[in-house]
């Protein structure tokens, strides 16, 4: 422990140096004289990353934590970066958004400066933006590149910084490795905080209407949305950036009755109304739920700070709001686009859809059955996007979506997009509305024709060193020893993505798995179609099992029956897994 103080200390000592500001200086001078070392800890032991995913950490003063020196340090190697890429280019441009979290805005316009100092021409956002908005803008502007301020849908203390690259997808091999090792090699010094005025323009309005406008071409059914334009609608930001461009979507499907959560439209970084603004907690939508029971609501939405992601709640059938789980909104997405596509002879062939390997393996049976090719990628929408960006001009995407509340329904954005979804799942409120159906109904109408299936998500939580080489053991032996059987049915495919090998044990027969990259997962599939993924988190020192189990669904009333049946399979599985 005293060893560690020591490295401690010297590395807060080194930020008493005049490179920092005095506020800054203050506050490590304050933590060096705390008698409790804790906190100084804490923010020192270690350097925030700069990962495949950018930095996520909590704000404040250090080496650990999100504040202007360790986002300057960020932008400063992506600047150094883009000048050795595009060197033969004319002009490098960067486009810039934040979300409504404390500091965002001050991180935005510091890498602002950042950039325009080192002779990079800047599109600032005037306030926060959805990050959808930020993708599209990046392809809109022609920019090499692109930032948004936001850690998603995590707590307040929270902040964090995505980088983008030419394409408005998230960076991906080589240049997301090439980045960090740029990143690793700035010292605060090589920071150029003081920027060029003259080359940052600000982004309004004019954004906002172009993005709209791209928004209105995912509509499917417009001649539907005339006949319920009165579709009672509520829908929540959760004090995000959903605010002000998810009702202009909705408003320019056709929707004339969007009810809002007034405590909730408050744009805050505080959350004030919520624990976590995270859609996938009840907690977060139950004001918005609380609002659909007053007006008697046809669907409820919500989307987390940055709107990428959609919580989505409906009547189920005994007239209470549930939310659907992310499986179950990737579920409706892809067989309304599908199903409506066909409807209207708008298929023409070369269309493919995108899931994640972890997402529901019932996606893939709507697009089997449809004729429709479909590729199964890591997750992360960056990998959707890279599938989108090689089959460019040659098949043409229709959507693409994971199990953590993320759906993308057109590629000119590259990410999650809750803003083009939650105009999309009011089009199918519509839709289901026009059949004398509720949303709650046609899922369980989707399940009736192409087979019923339960997803949940379990993680294990191991801290410190200890507890990342218990996480790297128990990979280990799920690899050198996976189980016979799982629930009762024997095991007959491990997909190994490490190896990127699938391996048939009944018959010993391999085969490669078709990934570019490979990663540390691990998928188990037994004779009765249960699936199992197991991955250690990148981002949190965790494992995360992902359970979906098959069974059969003859009719709506039954599903209540069936879906407790197969939670009790999960259960059953996870105490054989010892979890």
């Amino acid at each position: 422990m005293s060893d560690l103080l020591e490295m401690v200390k010297g590395k807060a000592q080194q930020w008493l140096s005049d490179v920092y500001d005095e506020q800054t200086r203050a506050e490590v001078k304050r933590m060096l004289e705390n008698k409790d070392p804790t906190e100084l800890i804490d923010s020192f032991y270690k350097d925030l990353e700069f990962g495949t995913g950018g930095l996520r950490g909590v704000m404040g003063v250090g080496t650990n934590r999100m504040n202007i020196y360790t986002v300057g340090a960020a932008t400063q190697g992506l600047s150094n970066y883009l000048k050795k890429v595009f060197a033969d280019q004319p002009e490098i441009k960067v486009a810039i958004g934040h979300d409504c979290r404390n500091n965002s805005r001050l991180y935005a316009e510091t890498s602002a400066q950042i950039l325009s100092a080192n002779g990079i021409k800047v599109y600032l956002f005037e306030d926060l933006r959805p990050t959808p908005e930020l993708s599209f803008a990046i392809r809109e502007l022609g920019c090499q590149s692109g930032i948004i301020l936001t850690a998603s849908h995590n707590p307040k203390k929270y902040n964090g910084y995505k980088a983008y690259w030419t394409d408005g997808s998230q960076l991906v091999a080589p240049h997301d490795e090439n980045v960090i090792a740029e990143v690793n090699k700035v010292k605060a010094e090589d920071i150029l905080f003081n920027g060029n005025d003259d080359l940052i323009t600000i982004l309004g309005d004019e954004m906002d209407r172009k993005f709209i406008e791209k928004v209105k071409t995912v509509s499917i059914s417009p001649d539907l949305i005339k006949k319920h334009a009165d579709l009672k609608i509520v829908y929540t930001p959760i004090h995000g950036t959903g605010v002000k461009l998810v009702p202009m979507a909705l408003e320019a499907f056709g929707f004339k009755n969007i009810i809002h959560v007034p405590e909730q439209d408050v744009v805050s970084g505080d959350f004030p109304t919520v624990i976590s603004p995270n859609p996938e907690e009840p907690a977060a939508m139950e004001m918005a739920v609380k609002k659909a029971k007053e007006v008697d609501a046809d669907v409820v939405m919500a989307s987390d700070p940055d709107a990428d992601r959609i919580g989505v709640a409906v009547k189920n059938l005994k007239g209470e709001y549930v939310i659907i789980n992310g499986n179950q909104t990737a579920l409706l997405f892809i067989y309304y686009i599908i199903t409506r596509m066909k409807q209207n002879n708008a298929l023409k062939g070369n269309e493919f859809i995108v899931k994640t390997i972890v997402t529901t393996e019932k996606i893939a049976e709507i697009a089997r059955r449809n004729g429709i090719e479909y590729y199964d990628v890591f997750t992360g929408f960056k990998f959707i996007a890279e599938i989108i960006r090689e089959l460019e001009g040659v098949k043409k995407y229709i959507g693409g979506g994971e199990e953590s509340f993320g759906f993308m329904p057109a590629d000119f954005v590259r990410d999650k997009d809750a803003v083009s979804s939650c105009a999309l799942m009011a089009e199918i409120a519509a839709w289901a509305k026009d059949q004398g159906k509720s949303l709650y109904e046609m899922l369980l109408d989707i399940y009736l024709e192409y087979g019923f299936s339960r997803e949940k998500m379990k993680y294990v939580v191991r801290e410190g060193k200890s507890g990342a080489e218990e996480i790297e053991q128990m990979m280990v032996n799920f690899r050198n020893n996976p189980p016979k059987t799982l629930g009762g049915s024997v095991l007959r495919i491990v997909k190994d993505y490490e190896t990127l090998v699938e391996k048939d044990l009944v018959t010993g027969a391999e085969r490669p798995i078709n990934q570019k990259i490979t990663s540390n997962v691990l998928q188990f599939f037994t004779e009765d179609g249960t699936k199992i993924s197991v991955r250690p988190s990148g981002t949190e020192p965790k494992i995360k099992f992902y359970f979906e189990v098959a069974a059969e669904l003859k009719k709506r009333e039954d599903f209540d029956a069936v879906e407790a049946k197969a939670d009790a399979r999960i259960e059953s599985i996870m105490k054989e897994l010892d979890l």
